[in-house]
Parts: structure tokens; sequence; C-alpha cells
């Protein structure tokens, strides 16, 4: 295979990634960059270990996924060990190499012009497919965009390893036919520093344009399947269970309001084990805050679980809460306070850095907080809850400025941008 030209329109885009099948954030945003590109005359298709795509659009291969086993061996002992074992080392190649082959298969399958690819060279949870994905740019020249929602240098769990020489070489690379793409400026500024490459920042986007559709009769029995007790306060926590969302903050609160609340958080807890999940249902049981891990019967999209019950989307679920709580203490941009806005909802956030040098300074406003609760935020949370007139003011001013800063025709403009960037160009 050898590069070609790429043409100015009627792209054919190949998404890569560990897993198209969640409600993290990364596959939120590449379905919005699929639907503007398919807007814009573009066919994108799928490369994945898990994925939920329509049929005749991807190539599934289970060694793609961070959860096959083993990937997930090779991903334990990099992380958890100082010196990486011979045999680990054959496995990272010989993995890499079949999952290289399975991308040229394919590229050659869909005919593709164009590679996306989300998260996968910038997060080490794959590092075969890092590297085959590395590789395969490099032999081919093909034209790629590397959309990085956050970086392995800024996770604590990644910087102890014996992966040093592949998380170098591929995570992210620096390659010819690469553009770059950061969700923020500060991440932006460290990918420039580390590895000498001027990123684009596109931030996460939400369809600010198309209010959402009110409740319909299909969430009539939400209140009552979350377990939500009459005349209590929801508090929703679109987050996974995972130790930099800061859950325990949220429950925190809700103790010292001293107010009927019912806590929800939607999602599970993801890719970084179940302690910190058994921490919060403990600390949630000791400080007497009732709480409902909700992810059984929350999900992207509306469905029934084995024994008949109701799936709700999370979307059925934010109109019904009464402030989004959003203490994480780290986020890469923070899909849950742009969908806090979209739903006009009242959102109590960490100062997060993210949202303090990229986010705050357009003027939205919440109830914000440095790291720990003190007696001004429950104050704030009071006056949310009783104060109507001040919350209308408050969510009102934050959608019409997220419609300006963050919205599809943003993203669009921001695309047609970085497209037209490659066209007329061979490596």
């Amino acid at each position: 295979m050898t590069a070609s030209v790429i043409p100015a329109s009627n792209l054919r885009i190949g998404f890569v990634s560990t897993r198209f099948d969640s409600t993290d954030g990364v596959s939120l945003e590449t379905l919005k960059w699929c639907h503007i590109l398919s807007r814009l005359g573009h066919t994108c298709f799928f490369f994945a270990g898990l994925c939920d795509c329509p049929a005749g659009q991807y190539r599934l291969v289970p060694e793609a996924h961070f959860e096959h086993p083993d990937i997930l061996a090779i991903y334990t002992e990099s992380f958890t060990q100082s010196v990486r074992s011979p045999e680990t080392t054959r496995k990272i190649h010989e993995i890499s190499q079949y999952l290289k082959e399975e991308l040229y298969r394919f590229v050659k399958e869909f005919d593709i012009h164009l590679l996306l690819v989300e998260n996968a060279l910038a997060i080490p949870l794959n590092i075969p497919l890092g590297i085959a994905l590395t590789e395969f740019i490099a032999e081919t020249g093909i034209h790629t965009i590397a959309h990085h929602h956050d970086f392995f240098w800024e996770r604590e769990r990644f910087l102890a390893n014996c992966v040093w020489d592949y998380l170098e070489m591929a995570f992210p690379p620096r390659l010819r036919s690469v553009r770059h793409v950061a969700i923020n400026s500060l991440a932006a500024d460290q990918l420039a520093y580390r590895r000498g490459v001027s990123p684009w920042i596109i931030p996460n986007v939400m369809d600010f344009d198309h209010p959402p559709t009110p409740p319909d009769e299909y969430t009539d029995t939400l209140r009552v399947d979350l377990k939500l007790e009459p005349g209590h306060y929801l508090f929703l926590q679109p987050t996974r269970v995972v130790r930099r969302k800061g859950i325990e903050i949220s429950i925190e609160l809700i103790n010292r309001l001293n107010l009927p609340v019912n806590f929800v958080v939607s999602h599970s807890g993801g890719d970084e084990g179940d302690a910190y999940e058994r921490h919060v249902r403990g600390y949630a049981k000791l400080l007497n805050v009732k709480t409902n891990f909700a992810s059984d019967i929350v999900s992207e999209h509306r469905d029934r679980t084995p024994d008949g019950r109701k799936v709700y989307s999370l979307w059925d679920v934010y109109p019904f809460a009464d402030l989004v709580t959003y203490p994480s203490l780290l986020e890469g941009f923070g899909n849950g306070f742009l969908e806090a806005v979209y739903f006009r909802r009242p959102i109590l956030v960490n100062n997060y850095t993210t949202y303090a040098v990229d986010i705050k300074p357009k003027g939205f406003r919440a109830i914000e907080f440095e790291g720990f609760i003190t007696d001004e935020t429950v104050a704030q949370v009071r006056r949310v809850l009783t104060d109507k007139p001040y919350v209308q003011q408050m969510v009102e001013q934050n959608y019409q400025l997220a419609k300006r800063f963050y919205s599809y025709g943003v993203l669009e403009h921001q695309l047609r941008a970085l497209l037209h960037s490659f066209v007329g160009q061979a490596v």
C-alpha cells in the first residue's frame, strides 16, 4: 500500500479505537464527529474490539479491546512491574503484528482515505494497538487525525511502568502524516512540549442549536424505578465510578445539606477496578446518604434489562435532576458539564484545571468549589434549590454561551478546516 493524494470530498473515513460501545466521553464524542462528517458528505467506518455500529460499516477485532484477556495481562504487567518479562515483550510484538495486519485489511476492505484514531494513541490501555497503529501509519503514510481526549502523563497510574520505550514510540507518535487534536489548551501545550508537534484544539460539543425534547410518557415511571422518594430532591452525578470523579465529595455535600436528597450515580466503574466503588458505597452508608448506583437501568439508549425492567437513557434522567454534581478532580474537557448546560440544569463544579482555564473564562456560571466543600458551597446549593428565578437566569446564560462556543456548528467549521489541511497533499 502506498500513500495517495486525499480527495477534497466524499472521503471514506476509518475511525479506530479500543471500543465504540459505551456512554464514556470518547465514544460519545466519536458519534458527534461521525454525525458532522456524515453531514458533510463523508462516509464513516469503524475498527474496534467492541462496536455497536451500523452493520457492514465496521471490522471487529477482539484483540483491539482493552478487556481482551491477553491485552489485559500485558497492561497489568506493564503498569505494576518495574522490569518487563521477555514473554510480555514477545506477546506485545506478536499481537501488534496481528493488529497491524487487521488494519491493512480494514483499510483495503472499506477503501479508507483517512484514519481518525480516537484516544488509542494517547492512553495505553492497549499497548499493542498503539504500536500497530504507529507502524501502520509509518509504513503507509496514510493521512491520520489523532483525536486525543487525555494523555498517559496526566494519569498517575501510568507513570510507574516498564514500557517507557513503547510509550515514547506510540502514545502519541510523531509522524508527518498525522494531525494531532487535543480537546483543551493545557493538553495541547503539553503535547507540543513533550512531542514537538503543533496540535489543533477542538473542544467537546453538544447540539445546542436543537434543544432537548421534553420528557415523554416513557419517563413516567423513572422516579419509581430510580427509587426516588416523594418530596426528595434528585442530585445526579453523570460520571463513571472512578477515583478522579470525586463522588465522595458529592456525598459529603448531601450529608451537610441536611435536606431530603436522593443521589443517583449514572455510570459503572469502567476500566479502573471496583475498589473505589466499594469505598464510595461504604462512605454513602456511613453518612446516611441515599445513593443509587444506577448503571443497570441507565445507559446510552432506552432498552430492557434481561428481567424485563426499563432501561433509561442518561438524557431521560437529566430533566428530573434538581442539581448535577460534577466534583471531578481531573477532566480532559467535561462532557457532564456540557450535558448539564444542554438540559438547563444547575451544576456543582470542582474548579478542575480545564474548567478554570478554558470554560469558566467564557462566562459560565456554576456552584464552584476548590477541592473541598465549604459552608459557602452548602449555602449556594441551598439557594439553587429554592430560588427559581436565580436558577433560570443562571442556566439560560450558560445555554447561550455554550451555543456560541460548543455547538455542532462550531465543530463543523473546525472539521472543515482540519480536513482541508490534508487536501491535495501526498506524503
